[in-house]
């Protein structure tokens, strides 16, 4: 699996280009990215994938210093278990 980050965007591809997991966040405001889809092929399904997604999406916004938020149902069920200051509930 292959992951390219681009901005606003994390896709995770096949040895085919298919895609397997992707998250989508983009700036919706200055400084404030919104998670709007998270998708995880379901041959792969219900093994930490999407999760580590939002993680990676969470450490992005840490480093570069901008704040989260959700309007993706998985994300918000994720933030709602681990709270986060980088996150702002709407």
């Amino acid at each position: 699996m292959t992951e390219t980050i681009l901005p606003g965007r994390i896709v995770r591809l096949d040895e085919n280009g298919k895609i397997l997991a992707e998250i989508d966040f983009p700036l919706t405001e200055e400084g404030i990215h919104t998670i709007t889809h998270t998708f995880v092929d379901p041959s792969l399904r219900g093994k930490g994938l999407a999760a580590e997604l939002v993680e990676e999406v969470l450490a992005l916004a840490k480093k570069e210093g901008f704040r989260l938020r959700a309007t993706c149902p998985y994300a918000k069920v994720y933030f709602e278990k681990h709270p986060d200051p980088t996150y702002l509930p709407q």
